[in-house]
Parts: C-alpha cells; sequence; structure tokens
C-alpha cells in the first residue's frame, strides 16, 4: 500500500483559511521548482507503476499540468512547422483544458482530498470540450490538412521568417501556456476543499449551473450558425430559398446570420466561451474569498486573445460582406447594447425609402410641376 503522507506534504501548501489557498507566494511559488527535476523523476520509474504514481501525487498537481504544458509546446511547434500548419493548438484547444481539469480531479481523488467540489468543475468542462469538439469536427477541423483560415492571412502578411517567431512565442508556446493557466482556478479550488471539506457550497450551486447555461447558449448559437451556413449553401446552388430552413430571401443574400442569438450579438459562441473561463474564475475567487487573485492575469489574457481574435474576423466580415458594417452598427459585439437594432429593419427600411420615392415621383406627374422657392 502506498504511503501518501510524505507524498502529500511535499505537494501542497498546508493552507489553513480560505485566502491562503489563493496566496500565488504560499500555494505556487515554493513548488515551482519540483518542474526541474520532474522529466528526471519520470524516467527513473517509467518501468514502475508505483513509482510513477508516488511521482505524479509527490509533486504540486499545478507543476504537473504546466510540465505538461511545455512537453507540448515543442510537439505542436515541429508537427505545425514541418506540415506549414498552425492549426495544431486549434485541433487541441477544446481537448486540453478537460485534461487539466480532469488531472486535478483525479489527483484529489487519488490524494484522499475531498472531490465533490472538483467533480462539478471536470464534469461541466467536459460538457465544454465536448460541444466545442464536436462543433470543430463537423466543420472538419480534424481533416488532413485543415487549418484556420486566418492563419493564412497572417502568413501572407508577415513572411516565413516572421511566421516561424510567431509560431515559436505566440501560437505554440503562449497558447499552450494559456490553455494551461485558464484552468488554474480549479487548483485553488482543490485547495479550498482541504478547508471547506466534501459539502458543497452556495457558491458552488451558482458557478457549476451557470457554466452550465453558458455552454447551453455556446451550442445553441453554435447550432443557429450551422443552420444559416447549411441554408446559405443550399441557396447558393439552386438559387431558391430552402424550405427547410426557416429564412428569408434576404437574409440569405445578407451571406453572414443575423437571425436568433445573433440578432442580439455579433459573436454569441465568443461571448459565451469567455464566459465560461471568466465563470470558474470568480468560482475561486468567491469559494477563496479573496475576490480577486492571481487567477486574474490568465482569464484576463483569455478575453485579450479573443478581442483581437475577433478583431481580425470581423475585419474580414467587413471586407467580405457589404452589410457587416451596419450589422456592427445595430449589433453588440459579445453582449446586446442598448439600441441593438434588427437587420430585418433594413428590408423595411429599404421598402419605406423607395415607396417615398415613387410616391414623390407620382406626386410630380400628378402636378405636372413642382413649386420653386
Amino acid at each position: 500500500m502506498l504511503n501518501l503522507h510524505p507524498a502529500l506534504s511535499a505537494a501542497l501548501p498546508a493552507v489553513k483559511s480560505l485566502p491562503e489557498c489563493a496566496d500565488y507566494a504560499k500555494t505556487v511559488s515554493p513548488y515551482l521548482p519540483q518542474l526541474y527535476d520532474l522529466p528526471q523523476k519520470i524516467l527513473a520509474n517509467i518501468n514502475s507503476i508505483e513509482g510513477l504514481q508516488n511521482v505524479y501525487l509527490s509533486t504540486n498537481p499545478l507543476v504537473t499540468a504546466l510540465g505538461f504544458a511545455l512537453f507540448l509546446t515543442p510537439v505542436v511547434l515541429i508537427v505545425s512547422e514541418i506540415n506549414k500548419n498552425y492549426s495544431q493548438v486549434d485541433r487541441l484547444w477544446s481537448i486540453i483544458p478537460v485534461i487539466y481539469n480532469s488531472h486535478y480531479a483525479l489527483w484529489a481523488h487519488l490524494a484522499g482530498i475531498p472531490t465533490q467540489r472538483l467533480d462539478h468543475v471536470m464534469a461541466v468542462t467536459v460538457l465544454w470540450g465536448a460541444r466545442l469538439t464536436f462543433n470543430y469536427w463537423r466543420k472538419g477541423g480534424y481533416q488532413i490538412g485543415s487549418e484556420d483560415y486566418r492563419w493564412n492571412i497572417v502568413k501572407d502578411y508577415t513572411g516565413p521568417a516572421v511566421m516561424f517567431i510567431l509560431n515559436v512565442v505566440f501560437i505554440s508556446l503562449a497558447q499552450n501556456i494559456l490553455l494551461f493557466s485558464i484552468t488554474t482556478p480549479t487548483y485553488v479550488l482543490l485547495l479550498s476543499s482541504r478547508v471547506t471539506g466534501n459539502d458543497l457550497s452556495f457558491y458552488d450551486s451558482v458557478f457549476s449551473k451557470l457554466i452550465f447555461v453558458l455552454v447551453l447558449v455556446e451550442f445553441f448559437a453554435d447550432q443557429q450558425q450551422w443552420n444559416y451556413h447549411g441554408a446559405k449553401e443550399e441557396y447558393k446552388k439552386t438559387a431558391k430559398v430552402p424550405k427547410n430552413y426557416k429564412y428569408t430571401r434576404e437574409q440569405l443574400d445578407c451571406g453572414f446570420n443575423t437571425s436568433g442569438l445573433w440578432s442580439w450579438s455579433r459573436h454569441p459562441n465568443f461571448a459565451a466561451e469567455q464566459g465560461v473561463w471568466v465563470a470558474l474564475y470568480q468560482w475561486a475567487c468567491w469559494e477563496s474569498q479573496t475576490y480577486v487573485n492571481w487567477c486574474f492575469v490568465p482569464a484576463f489574457a483569455y478575453l485579450i486573445l479573443f478581442q483581437a481574435s475577433t478583431w481580425l474576423t470581423e475585419l474580414l466580415s467587413a471586407r467580405k460582406y457589404p452589410d457587416y458594417r451596419v450589422y456592427q452598427k445595430r449589433v453588440g459585439k459579445f453582449l446586446p447594447k442598448l439600441g441593438t437594432t434588427s437587420m430585418e429593419t433594413l428590408k423595411s427600411d429599404a421598402t419605406a425609402n423607395g415607396q417615398k420615392k415613387q410616391d414623390l415621383s407620382n406626386g410630380v406627374k400628378a402636378t405636372g410641376s413642382t413649386r420653386r422657392r
């Protein structure tokens, strides 16, 4: 039987209060040196299941997750440079955070730490990952040679040398570190479980349900987008409005979806995606009674990444679709804004303007002249 006491004393800080669970100097900094010895320990015990389990439990779980992120970095870098395809991290985007949060739950189970809270985190993360993985798969993201169209724009703009540097610094390294770091609030929740025990708190109930609702919003937004583009493709082939979809000719001529959730937000799926990880961060804040802690940095970095990514997406959309700039003025980027105006009024406005011109023309013909001032 494996003795867990020496392992746990080496792996976790002795926290006595909830605010201490979010203290970076107490719960993170002292354990970072474990990262240097981790590869050597794994290699030394590679043929022993019990030895690997001892290494796993005697290493701080945050450090183990960080080590895995650093291991993935050269892997995706080499694969992307060989294939000149920079969507390698994109393929892992919906999978890696699930692995990290499942790792924290597994570590807690093996170490005998209360796990109800971590099981809830793992459950909603698995739902998040399943939704995103399915949507990426059906769009062809896992097909050989598939690549995010935006990387081609970046490649053409930067050139090979700058693209290689971008790949090393941002695509392979920074994105892998970001996917690790957005799950770090789960580490805070793991530590807080040692203080509060296995009873679920009010915050556990609120934030787990909130994340579940946000995943549902993402699912419906993705499905509405999928339905629209399916109808648009059929419309392009037949020049007839598909009867099995509830879209008008004007909506399909527009070229981009402006109905359902997309009539309130230009990117409802992106809004909910950011909300998931902000909610996890806030979950850790409220549970640790800190309200602001070091996990703010990765959560904020995630928001910045989506701001930059959405900026490029909208820049390309505005060039491709004539009405997109009108859409930008009428509908909020992520959250609904005051004065949101449906794109459906474009048709009614155009009809009204046309009617006014026709009435004026008829009036001129009836009188035979216009009054001059």
